[in-house]
C-alpha cells in the first residue's frame, strides 16, 4: 500500500520522496491562474531550513536549490499544477542497513516496517523523515505571498530550547521579531536568550544526548471570520499540520495549558473599541473564538520533542533472531531540531490559513 501524503481543500499539496531517495517535493494544486509568485521567498525560506552553516546541526550537506518544474510562468501561476523540489545530492543510505532488522528507538522504523513490509525504505527516516518538510517549506512559501498580499503575516521563531525560555512582548512588531530570530542560528529573537539556548545544544551534543523545545507562530491583518466550523475551525486545521511534521508532539493556543488553571473571569478577553474596530484587552484565546478568527494576532506554540537519533547506544531488539541488542544510531543529526522547525512550523502556518482563506472566499 503507498502512502498518501495529501493535505487541503482549495490550497492542495501531496509531498514527493524520501530522505535518502533521489529528490523531495511537492505537487501543489489551487493556485489560481495570474498570481504572482516570487522564486526568492521561496529560495529564502529552503535556506532558513538548511543546517548548513549552523555549529549546532547535522552534518549533512544539501544545497537544497529550488527546481520548479511546472506550474509557474513568467513570474505567475498559471492555473495547473505546481510541482516543485530539490535534489538529495549529500545522501547516505548505507548508513542505515539493517535497520530494518533493528528499529531504532524514538523512529517509526517498527511500526513503518510492519505496515508496509520489510522492504519499506527507512533510510535517514524514509518518508517519515524531517527532510520531507521541504515540501512543506516550498508550499508554506508560496502560500505566505498569497497571504501577504492581503496584509496578513506569519512569523515563527524559538520559545524555548529544554529549560531555557523566552517570553517575547506581544506588541513587538513581527518584521522586528523575523530580524531578531533570523540574527542567531537558533532562531529566537533574544539574543542573550539564544546564546542560553545554544549553550543547552551544545551540553546535549557533547554529552551524545539531545534536547527538544517549543516553537512560537504569530499571525496579524487576518479578518474577522476566517475558519470553519466545526471540523475545520482554524485550530483543527493547523493542529493537523502541525501533527504533520516529524518530532511534533503537543499544540496549544493562546493561554493555552494555563487556561485550565485559569478561571473564566481571568481568561476571558475584555473587548473594547479602537474607533470602529472591536479589539480586546488581553489574548488568551490566541486570536480565536469558535474556531474562527476574531481579529486579534493569531498565536499558537508547538512543541517538538528531542531528536529521536542520538549517540549514546540504546536498547532495542533483533527482530531477526528475537534478542536483546544495543544499537548506536550511524548517520548525521541535529542534537536539536527546533531550530529547523521554526521555518516548518511558519510554513504550515501560511498552508493552513491559505487553505482556510481560499474556502472562506478571504482570497480569490
Amino acid at each position: 500500500m503507498e502512502p498518501m501524503m495529501e493535505f487541503g481543500r482549495r490550497f492542495r499539496l501531496t509531498l514527493e520522496g524520501a530522505s535518502h531517495a533521489p529528490r523531495v517535493g511537492v505537487r501543489l494544486r489551487g493556485v489560481p491562474a495570474g498570481t504572482p509568485v516570487a522564486l526568492g521567498p521561496i529560495q529564502e525560506a529552503l535556506d532558513r531550513r538548511r543546517p548548513v552553516g549552523r555549529r549546532l546541526a547535522s552534518r549533512r550537506h544539501e544545497e537544497d536549490r529550488l527546481v520548479v518544474e511546472s506550474g509557474l510562468a513568467d513570474g505567475r501561476a498559471d492555473g495547473g499544477e505546481i510541482r516543485a523540489h530539490v535534489a538529495n545530492t549529500d545522501a547516505r543510505p548505507s548508513d542505515y542497513a539493517g535497520l530494518a532488522a533493528t528499529p531504532r528507538p524514538g523512529h517509526a522504523d517498527y511500526p513503518a516496517r510492519v505496515r508496509y513490509g520489510p522492504s519499506a525504505d527507512l533510510a535517514g527516516g524514509g518518508i517519515f523523515s524531517g527532510r520531507m518538510t521541504v515540501g512543506l517549506v516550498i508550499a508554506g512559501a508560496i502560500g505566505a505571498q498569497m497571504l501577504r498580499a492581503r496584509g496578513i503575516e506569519c512569523v515563527a521563531y524559538t520559545r524555548s530550547v529544554g529549560t531555557v525560555d523566552h517570553r517575547p512582548d506581544p506588541r513587538r512588531p513581527l518584521a522586528d521579531l523575523r530580524r531578531a530570530a533570523a540574527a542567531n542560528e537558533v532562531g529566537c529573537p533574544d539574543p542573550a536568550d539564544a546564546a542560553r539556548m545554544a549553550e543547552a545544544i551544545e551540553a546535549a551534543r557533547r554529552a551524545g544526548d539531545s534536547v527538544g523545545g517549543v516553537v512560537e507562530i504569530r499571525a496579524e491583518g487576518l479578518p474577522v471570520g476566517l475558519g470553519e466550523p466545526f471540523f475545520d475551525s482554524v485550530e483543527s486545521v493547523l493542529a493537523h499540520l502541525a501533527f504533520s511534521v516529524p518530532a511534533v508532539k503537543a499544540v496549544e493556543f493562546g493561554a493555552g495549558a494555563a487556561a485550565a488553571r485559569m478561571r473564566g473571569s481571568e481568561h476571558n478577553d475584555p473587548y473594547f473599541l479602537v474607533g470602529d474596530e472591536l479589539r480586546t484587552r488581553s489574548n488568551h484565546a490566541g486570536g480565536l473564538l469558535g474556531g474562527l478568527t476574531n481579529g486579534m494576532p493569531l498565536l499558537w506554540r508547538v512543541a517538538v520533542k528531542p531528536t529521536s537519533s542520538i549517540a549514546q547506544a540504546q536498547e532495542t531488539v533483533d527482530l531477526g533472531t528475537r534478542r536483546p541488542v544495543r544499537l548506536v544510531v550511524p548517520g548525521r543529526h541535529d542534537p536539536c531540531i527546533v531550530p529547523r522547525a521554526v521555518p516548518v512550523l511558519e510554513a504550515v502556518t501560511a498552508i493552513g490559513l491559505t487553505d482556510l482563506a481560499l474556502e472562506g472566499g478571504f482570497l480569490p
